[in-house]
């Protein structure tokens, strides 16, 4: 009991201490025009991205998670590894394996989007509350769980009622989705948030390198900036759609930035409290990975949130006590009403109560997909693809189905992306029964790759749509200097070729431009005498491929020499979208002047005299 009773002053304490950062999110998320799907997420209400489901009776299926709050003060000086841990040490420690993960994923983060300035702390303030950690740490080398961390089925009884679609592949659930893995993942938010974060070739939810990226990367979608709290409590919330869940978030996420240090794997200390768990008495499924009951009594506490990011689900399994009354050595605290040995009456196996037929939903309705008039999709590398692909979903006699969740997906070997980075969208279908995928963008990779829509939550046939990135073009060039190119016999020239590219008169940027040295104005082909350009071992080269034009479409050409060879040649500067421009080179022997240099003259004037004169007066 005092124990317990310990753990309830400390929570009162840090509650207290983290109110200031707290108000702040419950501001944001209580903005006017905000609104939450069942994925959690916070948009205006005009850009409200839609639930994979049906929304439940609260928007997050009072889905559990644990509440348990950070010690006071970490341990000073800090445990060192291989000492034994106390409860205090390891509770507020980060497993050895567990932390590597956290911290390879803000630097992945680093480099993919550096806009976003995730903190590891925040992987492992969220780590905490969805699964303690990793059960404290239980991994093998490679980072993946000892067993499966599964929490229970989303039925609809008492969560979120999500059917299958994984086919029970990440959760073994055939007939409806469980959160999965250490970062607590459903398998449809996983098809698209999923990441290879020990570069083994799999991306595994039970893997922590594989799920802390992942979580990584749905915190920082939408373009928010971790550093500033609006988009932090977002991301936060996005997560799990709770405002209590904020406020635990928040408080590991302050107790990691002061501090923590690392124990060793598998010995950190697995969460007690739940936020289903009204008698202080947790109960998950009895066996790690398990899809059974919801711990406790069922109720939310006073709290709700859903668990997996993206959806409305419940708290992990993990190994725990089983469901039932306070311990006998573990009294229930003053105020609370220990739960009677037999919660519920029981039911005559022989009849079976009565379940009412489920409604079906629009998304059980759908029997196809059509195209609803994306035809023509290509963009140069670079630019926005001018048309949106648009799906029509609908029935088996061809109506419309509305408030259906369609997933576009980018497939092949390519760089484009939807607008924000993403390969992966949602939209829900309109009245219309359409959803408009949103804007792609093409890369830099040329070629042809592949868009599916699917339905979400519906085994119906994908619909491809095929796109093509195109080469950057540029339909004019001309040079930047008018200076004469002009070099001896043997010699190099000394300017360089300087030119701009542009398309439609704007500048054409990362153009590639091909340079030939051709033999006349009239004929393409490559001339083998005259001026030339050098490769890197110096030998003599008179066609160069792989020119770039810079972000303001300028473009100087290597220096060029000239063999023994004189006359006027033609350098031919050519790119796709038909700029052409034919340069002048001269080589000749330098000039000489033809008018001679006077000389002085040594011969006398006309009629004068040499000899002495002898007259008189001489």
């Amino acid at each position: 009991m005092a124990a317990h009773f310990d753990r309830r002053l400390r929570k009162a304490a840090v509650t207290t201490t983290v109110a200031a950062v707290a108000v702040a999110a419950l501001s944001a998320s209580q903005a006017p025009n905000v609104t939450a799907d069942s994925h959690g997420r916070r948009t205006t209400a005009d850009n409200a991205p839609a639930s994979d489901t049906p929304p439940s009776k609260s928007a997050t299926g009072n889905s559990p998670y644990y509440t348990d709050l950070p010690p006071l003060n970490s341990p000073s000086p800090a445990p060192t590894i291989g000492t034994p841990a106390s409860r205090g040490t390891s509770e507020a420690g980060i497993p050895a394996t567990v932390l590597d993960a956290y911290k390879k994923a803000e630097s992945a983060l680093r480099q993919s989007k550096p806009g976003c300035n995730l903190p590891w702390q925040l992987l492992a303030a969220i780590g905490k509350v969805e699964s303690g950690q990793a059960r404290g740490g239980r991994v093998t080398t490679d980072g993946t769980t000892t067993s499966p961390i599964i929490g229970p089925q989303l039925d609809g009884n008492g969560f979120a009622l999500i059917k299958d679609t994984d086919n029970g592949v990440h959760d073994g659930n055939s007939s409806y989705d469980n959160a999965v893995g250490p970062m607590q993942f459903i398998p449809s938010t996983w098809a698209w948030a999923s990441r290879d974060g020990n570069g083994d070739g799999k991306e595994d939810p039970n893997n922590i390198y594989d799920a802390a990226l992942a979580a990584g990367h749905y915190l920082c979608r939408f373009g928010w900036d971790l550093s500033t709290q609006a988009d932090l409590n977002k991301a936060i919330l996005s997560y799990n759609n709770s405002q209590d869940y904020l406020r635990t978030v928040l408080s590991w996420l302050e107790h990691y930035r002061k501090g923590t240090h690392e124990i060793p794997d598998g010995t950190g200390t697995l969460p007690v409290d739940r936020s289903d768990d009204t008698t202080g008495v947790t109960g998950p499924s009895p066996s790690p990975g398990g899809t059974g009951g919801t711990g406790g009594t069922g109720g939310t506490g006073g709290t709700t949130g859903p668990q997996a990011p993206g959806t409305s689900t419940p708290g992990p399994g993990k190994p725990g006590k089983p469901t039932g009354p306070s311990e006998p050595d573990k009294p229930s605290d003053p105020g609370t009403v220990s739960p009677s040995p037999n919660p519920t009456e029981p039911t005559d196996p022989e009849t079976p109560p009565e379940t009412p037929a489920p409604t079906p939903t629009p998304t059980d309705t759908v029997h196809h997909l059509e195209n609803a008039g994306a035809t023509g999709l290509t963009a140069i590398a670079g630019d926005t693809f001018a048309k949106k692909i648009s799906t029509r979903a609908e029935t088996k006699n061809g109506k419309a189905v509305g408030k259906v969740r369609i997933r576009f997906t980018v497939l092949g070997d390519t760089d484009a992306t939807f607008a924000g980075g993403e390969k992966v969208a949602a939209v829900t279908t309109n009245a219309s029964g359409v959803a408009v995928a949103p804007a792609l963008v093409a890369g830099e990779e040329t070629g042809g790759f592949t868009v599916r829509a699917t339905v979400v939550g519906r085994a119906v046939a994908g619909l491809d749509y095929k796109a093509t990135v195109t080469e950057r073009v540029a339909d004019a060039l001309v040079r930047t200097g008018d200076s004469a190119l002009t070099c001896t016999p043997g010699g190099e020239f000394a300017d360089r070729v300087a030119v701009k590219a542009t398309h439609k008169g704007a500048a054409a940027d990362r153009v590639a431009i091909t340079a030939t040295l051709v033999k006349s104005v009239l004929g393409p082909a490559e001339d083998d005498k005259g001026p030339f350009f050098k490769d890197a071992d110096g030998k003599a080269v008179r066609t160069l491929t792989g020119l770039k034009t810079d972000a303001k479409g300028l473009l100087t050409l290597p220096k060029l020499y000239a063999d023994d060879t004189t006359g006027t040649f033609v350098l031919r500067l050519t790119t796709a979208g038909g700029g052409t421009l034919d340069v002048q080179l001269k080589v000749a022997e330098a000039e000489t002047d033809p008018s001679p240099t006077p000389t002085p003259s040594t011969d006398a004037s006309p009629g004068a005299s040499t000899e002495p004169s002898t007259e008189p007066g001489a």
